[in-house]
C-alpha cells in the first residue's frame, strides 16, 4: 500500500562517552496510510487518532503532537507539518 502523505521528524540524543558529549540527530520518516499513521517505532491506527497539533518552539523547529487513545506523542519537525495534519485529519473525520 502506497502513503498518502510523509513527514520527516527528528530523534535528537545525547551521547556521553569517557570526558566527551555529543548529540545525534537521525532523520526518520512518517507515514500516513488510508488506514494508519507509522513511525520508526510505532503505528497508530486512524481510529485511534484523536487529534493532531503543532507547537513552534522558535525558528523553523517545533513539535508535532499526535493525540491517540494510548496518549500523546511528540516528535520533533523541522519544517511546518500543516499538510500532513490536514491529510490525516479528512482521514479522521470519514472515520
Amino acid at each position: 500500500m502506497t502513503w498518502l502523505a510523509v513527514q520527516p521528524y527528528y530523534k535528537i540524543q545525547r551521547e556521553i562517552s569517557h570526558a566527551e558529549q555529543k548529540t545525534v540527530m537521525e532523520e526518520r520518516q512518517m507515514y500516513l496510510y488510508k488506514d494508519r499513521i507509522e513511525t520508526k517505532y510505532r503505528m497508530f491506527q486512524i481510529e485511534e487518532i484523536f487529534d493532531l497539533s503543532y507547537k513552534r518552539i522558535g525558528g523553523n523547529q517545533g513539535f508535532l503532537y499526535l493525540h491517540t487513545q494510548q496518549g500523546v506523542f511528540s516528535y520533533m519537525v523541522f519544517e511546518n507539518p500543516q499538510t500532513f495534519i490536514g491529510a490525516c485529519k479528512a482521514l479522521i473525520l470519514k472515520k
